[in-house]
């Protein structure tokens, strides 16, 4: 008799079964989420609909910062390629929105015919309008690095009298369409001009939510000596800590990203280092990809989940008949109160509710009669995506993980400094020798062996115990001495021979010197006598 009791309830126990995470994605967004999203008009105050390009384009990284900075110029040094429309200058010369992307020929792609492609994920940019269209392009061309991301080239944001005179379009909206959509957003300092604008400053609080995706290149650092750097980037913390409202400091990479010459070369070293992080970051994208889209839907889902509490709670306050404006201004002026009833009522996360201001800005302009009372259905649609589908999906991201194992960004910049002797840290630290005839531990060896024969050696070979007294010396954790101790033990048998004593005082030497200790022994360490034994 009430059999269909018993099918609604086992259909939604059972999760979706989904092929591939992309397609998955797109099914619980349509069926699931967006009929909520519609329902209580979340796209007219938060974010538009998506739509499938938005879950099948490739990764993006957004480039932002003050004009100067060198965001043009550090996407020709990754491209090592120049692209259609680029231009470089000390003065605010890129007043557009570039998408570059991969393409067959080079071209440019205006952004009227731009946001009518249903294959590139722009489409509903449309809203901003003309003037902001006529400053938004595509630059497409042929390149290794845009075969696996593309990259967002934005204007330089305004200082000084010039933030006064208006672009004709709301610019921290945009960045905010971007950074939902985006995998990484890069903001650029300059070493010479730490100061934060207003508008930069209304800018990355624009960018608040999304500060996991956030990572800050203090660029053109060869240009100033060592100790102003580290007043320059204790200057940038201080105006970061500001601004950037989370208990944990922003990544910040310090380096020279262009193709010139080191003004000052001091600090190469560390530029290298910082420019190999950078790039493993990026290098990371396309293989996190899927897992950064799964993590975007949940926090869409969460907020058009409080979204429409809101807009029901406010619904449910209003008159039917008499003193309907009255009212609203009483309700907008009070919707502090409203959610606080609502973070109780539900057990919302206080950090769930959309911008107080913002959210009463918009309810402003909005008839409140034509608000929907709460549908319970919907929001138990999106409960059991969260809590059943969205845990399959998650099984489905590993998958493809483990099935895509290589998957980064290869080309330009990335190739560079790959292999060869100007890969970083070559011929440097457990690396040291690698391309010498002889053995490089043989430099230090008297040394080492004047020290072995004082502590009585058997045979030709000290005892563990022996060993450690002078290896502990060193005043290395037991941990790292482990380890040394594990590489420089070649044939095993508990005891080091003369060979052996000088390469783990070799390896102590490398790890004082504040370099990584390998996890094997390289081939060029192994002592000439022992080569046969590994071999």
């Amino acid at each position: 008799m009430f059999s269909w009791l018993g099918t609604d309830d086992r259909r939604r126990k059972d999760p979706e079964v989904f092929q591939t995470v992309s397609d998955g994605l797109k099914k619980l967004y349509k069926t699931k989420l967006l009929p909520l999203e519609e329902h209580y008009k979340f796209h007219e105050f938060h974010s538009p609909a998506l739509e499938d390009a938005d879950f099948d384009n490739k990764p993006m990284v957004l480039l932002v910062g003050q004009y100067s900075t060198g965001k043009t110029t550090f996407i020709r040094y990754l491209l090592e390629q120049d692209f259609p429309g680029m231009r470089i200058g000390p003065e605010p010369t890129t007043d557009s929105f570039t998408a570059v992307m991969q393409g067959d020929v080079e071209g440019i792609v205006p952004g009227n015919a731009l946001v009518v492609d249903p294959k590139k994920p722009f489409r509903k940019l449309n809203a901003f309008g003309n003037a902001f269209l006529n400053r938004f392009v595509c630059a497409q061309l042929p390149n290794p690095v845009l075969e696996s991301i593309s990259v967002i080239d934005t204007p330089g944001i305004l200082s000084g009298e010039k933030q006064r005179i208006s672009r004709g379009y709301d610019f921290a909206a945009v960045l905010e369409w971007f950074a939902e959509r985006v995998d990484r957003i890069i903001l650029l300092f300059d070493a010479h001009k730490l100061d934060i604008s207003d508008e930069f400053s209304e800018v990355i609080k624009a960018l608040k939510n999304h500060e996991d995706k956030m990572r800050v290149v203090l660029n053109k650092a060869d240009q100033i000596e060592t100790q102003q750097l580290m007043r320059v980037y204790g200057a940038l913390m201080w105006s970061l800590g500001k601004i950037v409202n989370t208990p944990e400091v922003i990544r910040v990479y310090i380096g020279s990203f262009w193709s010139h010459p080191l003004l000052i070369p001091d600090n190469r070293k560390l530029f290298e280092a910082e420019e190999q992080d950078l790039f493993r970051d990026i290098q990371s994208l396309p293989r996190n990809a899927a897992l950064r889209k799964l993590n975007d839907l949940i926090k869409r889902a969460r907020l058009a989940k409080v979204h429409a509490y809101i807009i029901s709670s406010l619904k449910k306050e209003m008159p039917s008949m008499f003193g309907k404006d009255n009212k609203k201004k009483e309700l907008v002026n009070n919707l502090g109160d409203i959610y606080a009833r609502i973070e109780r009522e539900h057990q919302i996360s206080p950090g769930d509710f959309p911008n107080l201001k913002k959210m009463q800005d918009q309810l402003q302009a909005q008839d409140f009669s034509k608000f929907q009372p709460l549908k319970s259905k919907l929001l138990e649609t999106v409960e059991d995506m969260l809590a059943n589908d969205i845990a399959q999906l998650m099984v489905l991201v590993r998958q493809e993980e483990s099935q895509r194992p290589t998957q980064m960004v290869k080309g330009g910049a990335f190739e560079g400094t790959l292999h060869g002797p100007f890969g970083h840290g070559y011929g440097e630290g457990a690396g040291e020798g690698i391309d010498d005839a002889e053995w490089v531990v043989a430099r230090d060896k008297p040394m080492y062996d004047e020290i072995f024969y004082t502590l009585s050696p058997v045979d030709g070979k000290i005892t563990g115990a022996n060993a450690k007294k002078e290896m502990v010396r060193s005043k290395l954790p037991n941990t790292v001495l482990g380890k040394i101790w594990k590489l420089a033990d070649i044939d095993k048998d508990g005891m080091l021979d003369d060979e052996e004593f000088a390469l783990a005082n070799h390896l102590i030497k490398v790890k004082l010197e504040g370099h990584e200790l390998p996890n094997e022994l390289p081939s060029h360490l192994l002592p000439p006598s022992k080569r046969k034994i590994t071999e």
